[in-house]
């Protein structure tokens, strides 16, 4: 399903603050966000490790933070 983001701009609004509301709303919605990921084709096997680093990183931060937390 494909979502197009759109703002309705009253007469008599400023045209600036309406492109501020829209990049507001594209940036909450997260579209840019995903464009950048689907920017490229990524791998399979790229994803995974991706993701795989990435919970490596939060499971040593993890516990760097309990070792610290058990030195005081």
């Amino acid at each position: 399903m494909i979502s197009i983001a759109y703002i309705r701009v009253d007469d008599g609004e400023n045209l600036e603050k309406a492109i501020k509301r829209f990049k507001r709303m594209v940036e909450k919605e997260g579209i840019i966000r995903e464009w950048k990921k689907r920017e490229y084709f990524e791998k399979p096997s790229t994803i995974r490790n991706r993701k795989r680093k990435s919970l490596e990183r939060k499971l040593a931060k993890k516990a760097r933070k309990a070792q610290q937390s058990r030195s005081y």
